[in-house]
């Protein structure tokens, strides 16, 4: 991609807008969606979450200070988009946000978009069963294969307490699989 701040520039810029935001949607749309289905788990719920993840950035473009990549900051909002859209999810159907990622865990067999065998139904089930921080970490680092140092620009983490929650997050999901 062209450099970053001229193509925040195009975003921001009425003439150049639509283009780019255009190119914003080929580069990212298929990223954020499997980052929010690795979140969500159900890919209606996945779509639902990243066209509210495009909306967000699309009105917050104009407040986006360049602290981090413009990748990052997406991701941030498409992490937390995702989390508050199960809290939400839990909350209307009466229950907690852990006891609804279970239910979504065991609803993954049904899912005609879920194309996993039993052992990966078996590590969506171990990842459920970590803190909601690991899992994020866990997913983030093993499913899309970010850099540390991506991951700690989207969840304002130290590199160093990532290493040990993807450390830790491994660590139980591998005492899950030896139970059996």
């Amino acid at each position: 991609m062209q450099d970053e701040k001229a193509f925040i520039s195009e975003l921001l810029h009425p003439q150049t807008q639509q283009k780019a935001f255009e190119q914003l949607l080929r580069l990212y749309q298929k990223p954020l969606y499997h980052h929010i289905r690795n979140i969500v788990l159900n890919h209606d719920d996945a779509d639902d979450v990243l066209q509210n993840t495009f909306i967000k950035v699309f009105n917050y473009l104009k407040d986006f200070k360049g602290d981090s990549k413009l990748f990052s900051w997406m991701y941030r909002i498409a992490t937390n988009e995702a989390i508050t859209f199960i809290n939400q999810k839990a909350k209307r159907n009466g229950t907690t946000s852990e006891a609804m990622q279970s239910k979504l865990v065991e609803n993954l067999p049904s899912d005609v978009y879920f194309d996993g065998n039993e052992i990966q139904l078996k590590l969506q089930k171990a990842i459920h069963l970590l803190p909601e921080k690991q899992q994020l970490v866990f997913k983030m680092k093993y499913f899309e294969e970010l850099k540390y140092e991506e991951i700690s620009e989207i969840l304002g983490t130290s590199v160093g307490a990532l290493k040990a929650s993807y450390h830790h997050a491994v660590k139980k999901i591998e005492e899950y699989f030896n139970e059996d």
